[in-house]
């Protein structure tokens, strides 16, 4: 039923290139476990053990705050539709901010949606498969909108002061490095 492998098969590649939805966790050493889901064109492969992913702003920023303290992240994605699967990414994540010199370059390989907080870069360190057996089946419809629409009115000075009054402590009173 399920796999452990080193590193990602140009069928699973394929598999995360159909997915409209992946789900991102980190911890830092103590305090709360965060699970976020992410949707929107976000998402890229950039080697066998190496994504990258565009983190756009909201209500939280405790996936930032882990990583400065503790680098591990899991990534994982669900097959809502067709045949049963749950693939499992982990590995260790460095993220870079809009002023990285970093930043332009990668960015390029994502539509350029407003507030745009950071692009995670993950190494994989392995890959696991599970059945998904008992997910359930969904029809996917379309991408909501609707987070594209909030950081367009704001415009980026609004997003900056958001990000200066939500954005810059976790949950656990931790830095998000903004």
């Amino acid at each position: 039923m399920g796999k452990i492998l080193t590193k990602l098969s140009t069928p699973l590649k394929k598999f995360i290139q159909e997915q409209q939805m992946f789900f991102v966790a980190t911890a830092p050493a103590d305090g709360k476990v965060n699970l976020s889901p992410k949707g929107m064109d976000t998402f890229r492969i950039v080697g066998d053990n190496k994504i990258i992913w565009l983190n756009l702003t909201g209500s939280g920023n405790e996936t930032a705050a882990h990583v400065l303290e503790n680098k591990r992240m899991t990534i994982m994605f669900c097959s809502f539709m067709g045949n049963p699967l749950i693939l499992r990414l982990y590995g260790t994540a460095i993220f870079y901010q809009p002023e990285h010199p970093e930043w332009d370059t990668l960015a390029e390989l994502f539509p350029a949606y407003g507030g745009r907080r950071q692009i995670f870069e993950m190494d994989i360190e392995s890959v696991q498969t599970s059945c998904g057996y008992a997910v359930p089946l969904y029809e996917y419809q379309e991408q909501r909108t609707r987070l594209e629409k909030w950081a367009d009115e704001k415009g980026e000075s609004g997003i900056c002061e958001y990000w200066e009054e939500k954005n810059k402590v976790s949950l656990d009173g931790k830095s998000t490095g903004i």
